[in-house]
């Protein structure tokens, strides 16, 4: 029971409980509780890597390549006011997802098809229209301060 790390340590401590088997469903819905809250915020975070690309890059290389225009469906103000758009949706986004990272995403029984769907429409497509509308809403305030 001394050896390994701390967390299996602490993970046979709570198991070992009172002698108690039971325990051990606690635990494997802790740790199912956990995947399915990196596995969430993962797809938040990836699908919103991409979105902010989409946003940034053709506001940014338009003058230097005409051809990429065509993907500028955004019209941002400028590529400077791009840029400071997605650095301020960035340090705005990443706070507000610490909540659910402490918090977790819950756990409702279904089968892993429709728990992979359902995090798929709120988390991936969550993260893909959030950066959209959120830099366009930064960048027209900051045409508007400056």
């Amino acid at each position: 029971m001394n050896s390994g790390t701390q967390a299996a340590r602490e993970a046979g401590n709570m198991v070992d409980l009172d002698s108690d088997p039971a325990k051990l469903l606690a635990v494997v819905e802790v740790g199912k509780q956990l995947l399915i809250t990196r596995g969430a915020l993962t797809t938040f975070s990836l699908a919103n890597d991409v979105a902010k690309y989409f946003a940034i890059i053709p506001a940014v290389f338009a003058g230097a390549l005409p051809a990429i225009t065509a993907l500028d469906f955004m019209r941002l103000h400028s590529p400077v006011s791009a840029v400071l758009a997605a650095l301020i949706f960035n340090a705005l986004i990443i706070p507000a997802l610490i909540p659910l990272a402490l918090r977790g995403v819950k756990i409702r029984p279904m089968t892993a098809e429709n728990l992979l769907r359902n995090n798929m429409l709120v988390y991936g497509l969550g993260g893909v229209v959030l950066p959209f509308v959120a830099i366009k809403l930064i960048d027209v305030l900051l045409s508007f301060i400056g």
